[in-house]
């Protein structure tokens, strides 16, 4: 046994550098960039979940937009009041959050309908007014 080990009834534990706890991704230098990745996937799982809703064309924009706000959209911010976010989680949650949108909406970035037409579609604004302050 090293000096730093931990043992638990004579076997040592082993050190990790990420682990989950209560849903969470927390590594050991103590940023959050496993986190945002893993709460960016578990939008897109939500997201997949609902596809038959979201990508039904009978569905009205505003509606799917407040289906995405009450089931989405907490799947990938669960967590965040605690994060210290830098400007590239910020970005990186954004990415995902208009590529969803759009992909709902209809469109892909080669229509070249921008990001606030397809939030006003969709009745939503960014998701940089429900993070906390970036560092």
């Amino acid at each position: 046994m090293r000096g730093g080990d931990v043992s638990l009834d004579g076997q040592v534990v082993v050190q990790k550098d990420t682990f989950r706890y209560l849903g969470s991704v927390l590594q050991k230098d103590g940023d959050i960039d496993e986190d945002v990745r893993h709460r960016i996937s578990a939008g897109w799982l939500k997201w997949r979940q609902a596809s038959g809703i979201l990508c039904d064309k009978r569905v009205p924009q505003k509606l799917k937009g407040k289906f995405y706000r009450t089931a989405i959209r907490p799947a990938m911010l669960y967590g965040a009041e605690c994060w210290p976010t830098k400007r590239r989680h910020v970005q990186q949650l954004s990415v995902a959050e208009m590529r969803m949108l759009r992909w709902f909406c209809g469109h892909t970035r080669r229509d070249r309908v921008r990001n606030e037409v397809i939030r006003d579609r969709v009745g939503w604004h960014q998701l940089r007014r429900n993070l906390p302050s970036i560092g």
